[in-house]
């Protein structure tokens, strides 16, 4: 019998050590500090990049004008040496994100990277004077416009397509 007496002893030991630890865990947990709030968005400045993008791009490079405060620019970058690869990225109202990207690269390989994956639809947008396509089924949904000097623009982005397209409304090309 002296053997079971150890052997209730030593459970019971071990369940007060995992009710001790268990206590220090939530004390520690109470103590250490909480921030529940969302992140503020860094916003960027992408005028001094606009300015170079549309000095050494060999097509108009399209930047919005006349969106709300609400709409903050999050990423910007112009690469020349990769067919004048424009980005400008933006974090809209509601959280969702939408971005401008330009480039004379090939068209179907640039909207497929552009997109991540996305597909042409039949349906086209008149927007702002202009025939968009609506790209569909990849990780962002798109717009398509197929530009001058031989540049795509796309506007893509896990925004709704009004969300999509009032970005595409308020792009004007220098």
């Amino acid at each position: 019998m002296a053997g079971s007496n150890g052997k209730q002893k030593t459970a019971r030991d071990m369940v007060i050590s995992l009710g001790v630890i268990l206590i220090a865990a939530w004390v520690i947990y109470l103590f250490v500090p909480h921030d529940d709030r969302p992140r503020e968005v860094q916003q960027v400045d992408y005028r001094v990049e606009l300015l170079t993008a549309r000095r050494a791009a060999t097509y108009p490079v399209a930047a919005p004008e006349g969106l709300p405060d609400t709409w903050k620019a999050t990423s910007v970058r112009f690469q020349g040496d990769e067919f004048d690869a424009w980005h400008l990225g933006f974090h809209a109202p509601d959280g969702e994100y939408v971005a401008v990207e330009q480039s004379t690269r090939q068209r179907s390989e640039f909207v497929q990277e552009a997109s991540q994956g996305s597909k042409a639809t039949k349906v086209t947008e008149q927007i702002g004077g202009r025939t968009w396509i609506r790209y569909t089924g990849g990780r962002y949904d798109a717009l398509v416009l197929q530009g001058a000097a031989g540049s795509t623009t796309v506007v893509a982005g896990t925004g709704s397509f009004e969300q999509l397209s009032t970005m595409a409304g308020a792009l004007k090309l220098a």
